[in-house]
């Protein structure tokens, strides 16, 4: 079975060390009083639940799968999975960053994305049931009446309920303006939901008593495209006057898909027949409310990535320390042995530097991101939140698509370091791996978010949200450019920063030309704003680590982070070359292709 160790040193490092997030939180009136010594004994707590509780459900979750009954539409999760559940909401996790006027415990986003890191890591696609609870219960908070509030934020937060975002149809996936789902208005002021949705994550279960889906439908003026969709509330039992379960609503799981990982999550096939909705806000305006749900998905998507690739790692490590087989290159490292253990060789330490760095790079940005969110919603001045939200922006496709982009690659090198063990399911690495490849597409493929950063993000306002990220390297730059000890991580940075002006208003300009030039180019400019945004942080990470190296500090912790941000400049950091030289290369080696593609 796979192992775990929650990774708390180096969430500690990244929240106090690096970011100093009390300091940020205390500046908000809701969290004033919030200390690093609260975060940590609630991640300590939460650490426990994923590695004790989940973990040993993962391997034996997938095996067995969900079991769908054809005859009531029922779906049973698989076992011990409704036992961690209860465990999950007795304990109060449901609860952990929602409204306290509703029963949240008001804790700061930040822990709540390092708690689901833990379970990701432990368990994906066990996590995924209360997960999409949260992009439900965001788009609630902001679009729903006070009546709606009452009636569904209470259960939901106290994860009695859980919630759905049903977007996608079989006809259509991120093309929204072709959905057919309709919506009828009744004299009651309700609407009747008739249509069919597919790939509804946690769309059916029997963890709770039930379950509130957020549905994009079309009413019968709707204009045509995305402006003619409306977003309702179709819960799966209908709500009383009193908050309590009551008929059978006329949505139900109409078949279950059969996938290549998170193999028990149950993907359902929903059937909307006269189902009972309530709209969620202004008609024809529900991508506004959608949006909501999306980019907290897009953010927690990005998340079940980083939580793999550090299990990866983890598992890698120990089997490459235990696992003897040649001798390495320079001389025999363990002559006590008939062969040396593997990490020893250069390439196996490679593909593990290769996770860790993506790892702690990336629960860098996570933090990072997941302050910003909290200042964009909750920070007294409206200029650091207006400054918050726009940059939130900017780095949420980065998040989603460059995490989930090197999850992939790492769960993929960490199966490689276990050789055909690693391909046999026993020992758990290949169900990472699996898993890893769903985050690639959902919320958005990587594609999509790519076309999102360069199209939407940058050359849309000209560059001047991708200049507000710059200040930032700028800063540091300034702060540190003329420490020598510092030139090995400021230097790539402040290059590559200088690089991306160039790049961009080169790609721009091409772009308007034939918008083709963008679509040719997006994924690799995606990567290497990655490499832009990572490096920045690496550089931080640096400077944290050099400074307690300096003042006597002799905690391993600090070396080893310097010699991981050197391996990442030197191995991982310079792939930027090479992606802009591939995405300055056009559009036409890829659209005047007719006959090869014939």
């Amino acid at each position: 079975m796979a192992i775990y160790t929650p990774p708390l040193r180096d969430m500690q490092f990244v929240m106090h060390e690096v970011l100093n997030v009390t300091a940020d939180l205390q500046a908000m009136p809701m969290h004033a009083d919030m200390d690093a010594d609260t975060i940590n004994a609630v991640l300590e707590e939460g650490g426990k639940f994923a590695a004790e509780v989940l973990l040993p459900l993962n391997i034996s979750g997938d095996a067995e799968g969900c079991k769908f009954d054809v005859a009531n539409h029922a779906v049973t999760t698989p076992s011990g999975y409704k036992e961690a559940y209860k465990q999950y909401v007795a304990s109060g996790w449901a609860a952990l960053a929602c409204d306290p006027a509703f029963g949240g415990q008001g804790l700061p986003l930040v822990v709540n994305q390092l708690f689901y890191e833990m379970m990701n890591s432990a368990n994906q696609a066990w996590a995924m049931y209360p997960g999409l609870t949260h992009g439900a219960y965001a788009a609630l908070s902001v679009n729903g009446t006070d009546a709606q509030k009452k009636n569904y934020l209470p259960k939901m937060i106290s994860g009695e309920w859980t919630g759905t975002m049903c977007l996608t149809e079989p006809h259509c996936g991120t093309d929204l303006g072709l959905m057919r789902t309709k919506a009828e208005p009744q004299a009651d002021g309700t609407y009747k939901l008739t249509g069919n949705k597919i790939f509804i994550s946690a769309g059916e279960h029997d963890l709770t008593e039930n379950i509130v889906h957020l549905v994009l439908a079309r009413l019968p003026d709707a204009p045509p495209g995305i402006k003619g969709i409306s977003l309702f509330i179709v819960p799966k039992f209908l709500v009383n006057a009193d908050g309590s379960v009551g008929a059978r609503n006329g949505i139900y799981c109409g078949g279950l898909e059969h996938k290549m990982g998170i193999k028990s999550n149950s993907t359902a096939q929903i059937v909307l027949e006269d189902a009972v909705g309530t709209l969620l806000g202004q008609p024809n305006k529900g991508m506004q409310g959608m949006f909501i749900m999306m980019n907290a998905a897009r953010l927690g998507v990005g998340n079940q990535s980083l939580g793999l690739t550090e299990v990866a790692y983890q598992n890698a490590l120990a089997y490459a320390k235990d696992r003897i087989q040649m001798r390495s290159l320079t001389g025999s490292k363990a002559p006590d042995k008939a062969a040396d253990p593997i990490i020893v060789h250069p390439d196996v330490r490679k593909m593990l530097l290769t996770a860790k760095a993506y790892a702690e790079g990336g629960r860098a940005l996570m933090c990072f991101s997941s302050m910003l969110l909290e200042k964009e919603h909750n920070h007294p001045d409206e200029a650091v939140r207006k400054e918050s939200g726009e940059l939130l922006a900017l780095l949420t496709p980065i998040v989603k698509a460059f995490i989930t982009d090197n999850g992939w690659s790492a769960t993929s090198s960490c199966l490689q370091v276990l050789g055909g063990h690693g391909y046999i399911k026993e020992w758990g690495m290949e169900q990472f791996v699996r898993d890893a490849r769903i985050n690639m597409i959902y919320e958005g493929t990587n594609t999509i978010q790519s076309l999102d950063l360069l199209g939407r993000k940058v050359l849309s306002n000209n560059g001047a949200t991708l200049r507000k990220f710059g200040k930032l390297v700028g800063a540091l730059v300034a702060e540190e450019g003329v420490n020598e000890k510092m030139a090995e991580f400021i230097t790539p940075v402040a290059i590559l920063g200088e690089q991306m002006t160039k790049f961009t208003t080169e790609l721009g300009f091409k772009g308007f030309q034939n918008p083709d030039e963008v679509g040719a180019a997006a994924v690799d400019y995606l990567r290497v704003a990655g490499h832009l945004v990572f490096g920045y942080f690496w550089a931080r990470m640096a400077q944290v680590a050099l400074r307690e190296i300096a003042a006597g500090n002799t905690d391993p912790f600090y070396v080893a982070k310097l010699q991981t941000a050197r391996f990442y400049f030197a191995k991982l950091f310079p792939e930027t070359a090479s992606l802009m030289r591939t995405a300055r290369t056009g559009s036409k080696v890829l659209m005047d292709t007719d006959a090869a593609l014939a």
